[in-house]
């Protein structure tokens, strides 16, 4: 048994004269020279005197190398930084398995598979979830590479179990070739791969013929197919059958998706039918096509049906999740052999939950349903007729289906204060039990008090907001508190345990949790009224999280730092330039900030779906109104900021980090800490373990600092035994 940390005892002030002293004796970050070009929009023009950081160019690579080498003597000489690491490597190196993305196929379960102190999730074979003495590895990537850069995108079975498709990319790019495997001999088919089926800016997808004798897939352009600026998009659907040369794939489906088409493919349990979800980009808009007996793709749904979900049911039917004046969900069913939407039928209407996901089995169906931000596992029968909810952990997410034997269903279930863990509903007991798939946690935080609160937006929204307090902590006004948030992309910010989170909590911080606009929390109203020119609602959304984190007395303005990611990144722009007297410190990862010139890279104009674009006059009113790098004033005080990017990244481009330093370090004269942290990797996914290790020690670190808190070691015997 341990006691919890408290503030009390641990939360000293740390005197700024040390940090500045010790930024002041690391080698000063290099001037970026202003090299002012003006671009015109609608007439409107703008000034950006950063542009050439744009480019890969040496002189760019020099300025990022000395900006780093100021960051890493920066981060290095904090205080408790050492203790901080070796803490965040007890908690991330947890060696507690974690299994994801289940799959049943042929009788046969698989499984992707973290296994600290391993760098990459391996992929393994299930005798079953109640009993693990039968894994076995099928892949693992470190084999491949030591180096611990390779890294699996995705991986489909087919349909007997026999084979598998594994999408394995480099270094962060997510740039994957599907290379097919033997799952009784667990090695690589001869000659079977197929370049580039996945990436980093439409994702990839495939899904395996009746016979297991070939797959359709998601196709980039090859070699000069298109012009190099076009390689990113027109996405295809393409046939391979084993055995012969992927130049020889045939084409199935594509010529007529827009050119930021991004699809995801799923076979039906016979393998007579197959689906292709086409979004149109990223801001929600979907189509539908379906291939079936007759060897043909026919289109089922068009973007203003807004069918934005589907899956097949084991009774000859489609089961569609229908947002069509249903912005919080409806469920269709259609029968495949009338294969026409105007001939489905609502089997569950609206309801106040959001449906999120479904599953179908022989004789119910199971839906995921939001309830702004945690959600539940309801059943209906074949009829939609309610059939009530499994029991599931308080507050608490869940995360995915799979199929077991009759309607028995594997769902996984996790909380912020319980690790993830498989459970099995058996239905006709109508019993749920925790399967062997279950991983623990490097120390007991079940005590932690989770408070769902609300706050009032500018417009008078209420917004969801989930603390995590330490119990014991008192409501002063004075404890160091982290907030987070991400606002967009149909995301729903779900609870989940992070082990990380422990460093912040033993401490006797809070972290405090924001479900904004943009999201899917309540459904496409939720999610349209933070996006487009509705944008500015999430970061209003947020601030009002904030204040309300000050208001009641959990926290100050100075002890209060805000941390986020990708479409979160942006979330910490806005914020740092729009309220930079609220927060004590930021730290902003992979983010987009210039939002004028995001739309001129690859993943950026899929992103015009979701923000707009400046070719729209509106459109550009509502970007530049809340674009942060165009908002960063000279001689305003800022708050501290750390900003990450990868250099890799396909998703965010690393330019918008260096642009936005650049910008704020010439806004505070040098004399502001804001400090670039570029990594040679991509956006987060395919990171070995030991660079999220490093990052995330050199975050906390920095918090720890900025906010006033010096680090006390958590001793050893403080840390459960496994």
């Amino acid at each position: 048994m341990s006691s919890k940390l408290t503030l009390a005892s641990f939360a000293l002030l740390l005197p700024f004269a040390t940090l500045a002293a010790k930024v002041g004796s690391a080698p000063k970050p290099p001037v970026a020279e202003k090299k002012p070009v003006v671009d015109t929009y609608h007439g409107t023009q703008v000034e950006d005197p950063y542009q050439w950081l744009e480019s890969n160019e040496p002189a760019v690579q020099e300025w990022t190398h000395g900006q780093n080498a100021h960051t890493r003597a920066v981060l290095d000489k904090l205080p408790g930084r050492k203790e901080i690491r070796q803490r965040v490597s007890t908690l991330l190196g947890w060696e507690s398995p974690g299994h994801f993305f289940l799959t049943k196929a042929g009788g046969t379960l698989f499984a992707l598979k973290s296994q600290p102190p391993r760098q990459q999730p391996l992929l393994v074979v299930l005798g079953s979830g109640e009993n693990l003495a039968h894994e076995r590895v099928l892949l693992d990537p470190m084999e491949l590479d030591p180096s611990g850069q390779t890294a699996i995108d995705f991986y489909k079975p087919s349909r007997d179990g026999q084979k598998v498709a594994i999408s394995l990319s480099k270094n962060g790019t997510e740039s994957g070739d599907v290379h097919v495997y033997d799952v009784a001999t667990g090695k690589p088919v001869p000659g079977e791969v197929v370049p580039r089926v996945n990436g980093g800016t439409a994702g990839g997808s495939l899904a395996w013929s009746a016979d297991g004798k070939g797959y359709f897939y998601t196709r980039y352009p090859r070699g000069t197919e298109r012009a190099e600026e076009d390689l990113n998009f027109f996405q295809q659907v393409y046939f391979h059958r084993l055995g012969t040369p992927t130049e020889k794939d045939t084409y199935a489906l594509g010529k007529d998706f827009p050119r930021i088409a991004m699809t995801q493919l799923e076979t039906s349990e016979d393998g007579r039918y197959t689906t292709a979800l086409v979004a149109n980009g990223d801001g929600g808009e979907f189509a539908l096509y379906l291939f079936g007996p007759s060897g043909q793709w026919t289109q089922l749904s068009k973007y203003e049906d807004k069918v934005v979900g589907t899956h097949f049911g084991e009774d000859g039917a489609l089961y569609l999740l229908s947002r069509k004046d249903a912005p919080r969900g409806k469920l269709l069913r259609l029968a495949l052999a009338t294969p026409s939407l105007d001939k489905a039928t609502v089997l569950v209407p609206e309801g106040p939950a959001a449906l999120q996901d479904l599953l179908p089995t022989p004789g119910r169906i199971y839906l995921i349903e939001q309830l702004g931000g945690p959600s539940q596992l309801r059943m209906v029968d074949l009829k939609g007729q309610p059939l009530g909810t499994v029991p599931t952990l308080p507050v608490s997410a869940v995360g995915a289906l799979v199929r077991q034997d009759g309607d028995d269903i594997l769902f996984s279930n996790t909380s912020n204060v319980e690790p993830q863990a498989w459970y099995r509903f058996s239905a006709k007991e109508r019993k749920v039990t925790k399967t062997a798939l279950a991983q623990t946690s490097p120390r007991d935080i079940g005590d932690t008090e989770v408070i769902r609160e609300e706050a009032i937006s500018k417009d008078g929204t209420r917004i969801p907001l989930t603390i995590l307090k330490p119990r014991g902590v008192k409501l002063t006004g004075n404890t160091p508190t982290l907030l987070t948030g991400y606002g967009g992309f149909n995301v729903s910010i779900t609870p989940g345990f992070n082990r990380s989170n422990i460093a912040w909590l033993e401490q006797g911080g809070i972290i405090a949790i924001a479900n904004l606009r943009g999201g899917s929390e309540f459904g496409e109203e939720w999610h349209a009224n933070g996006s487009l020119t509705k944008k500015q609602n999430v970061f209003d959304d947020f601030y009002a999280c904030a204040k309300l984190l000050v208001d009641k007395k959990y926290t100050q303005p100075k002890k209060l730092g805000i941390q986020g990611g990708s479409n979160g990144g942006l979330l910490m722009g806005a914020e740092l330039t729009q309220h930079p007297e609220m927060f004590g410190a930021v730290v902003a990862r992979v983010g987009i900030y210039d939002m004028l010139r995001v739309e001129l890279t690859p993943n950026g104009q899929f992103n015009t779906t979701e923000y707009g674009s400046v070719k729209n006059p509106e459109q550009f009113q509502a970007l530049s109104a809340y674009s942060p790098y165009h908002h960063v004033v000279d001689g305003t005080k800022y708050p501290p900021v750390l900003f990450t990017s990868g250099a890799n990244d396909p998703r965010v481009d690393p330019f918008h980090s260096r642009k936005m330093v650049a910008r704020l370090q010439a806004a505070t004269g040098g004399k502001g800490r804001i400090l670039l942290r570029a990594a040679g990797g991509g956006h987060g996914m395919g990171s070995p373990l030991s660079e999220k290790i490093d990052e995330m020690a050199d975050i906390y670190a920095f918090f720890f600092s900025e906010l006033g808190v010096k680090y006390r070691p958590v001793k050893p015997a403080m840390a459960p035994a496994k």
